[in-house]
């Protein structure tokens, strides 16, 4: 955890960094992309982008509204759709929706044009963030553990494909997962260098 308070202090005592792509975090429902992602951006300086977020804004209706009124392939479409946008914009940290790594189509353009970070959380602790919530459609089912355990040995092979792995672990903070990405963020210069 000192190394984690030490890069931290690196980026509160100026130094700045150039974040030369926007960095994409992938992973599960409940592994932190939106509240990390949040916490890394305002690390750098940079701004934060939601896909979810995105397409909630435009259909002015929730992901579980979207999905029960029109169905997962037109989510999945409107998904693409906005991630290509985002990634034309200037550099930043973009958070994606746990499903969206899983095209091929979408790993091609943020390999293309951007970096992928694999938030990699334990089933159980995934299990522990989601289990109360209902914003969750893909859970919806009369076991959704077993659903979830069931996506997370189908995604995690294509989780696996990004560019950079960040392994959570139960006692990080958010601040603590966000320092653990950026330390390794910062060993990539054509990425994220220092000013």
């Amino acid at each position: 955890m000192k190394d984690l308070v030490r890069s931290f202090g690196r980026v509160d005592a100026g130094v700045a960094y150039q974040l030369n792509k926007t960095v994409v975090m992938v992973g599960m429902m409940g592994a932190g992309k939106t509240a990390v992602g949040g916490a890394l951006a305002r690390m750098l300086g940079v701004p934060f982008r939601d896909s979810d977020a995105e397409i909630v804004a435009a259909a002015n209706m929730g992901i579980a509204e979207i999905f029960a009124r029109d169905g997962e392939d037109f989510f999945r479409e409107k998904e693409t759709r906005v991630i290509a946008r985002l990634l034309q914009d200037r550099p930043a940290i973009l958070s994606t929706g746990g499903g969206a790594y899983m095209s091929a189509r979408n790993r091609e353009m943020i390999t293309r044009d951007g970096f992928a970070v694999w938030l990699q959380v334990e089933l159980d602790l995934l299990w522990a963030r989601v289990r109360h919530r209902d914003t969750r459609p893909l859970l919806h089912t009369d076991n959704p553990y077993e659903t979830l355990k069931t996506l997370c040995a189908a995604r995690e092979p294509s989780y696996a494909l990004a560019d950079l792995t960040v392994a959570a672990q139960p006692s990080y903070s958010v601040e603590d997962m966000a320092g653990a990405v950026l330390d390794k963020l910062a060993g990539i210069p054509r990425i994220l260098e220092g000013r």
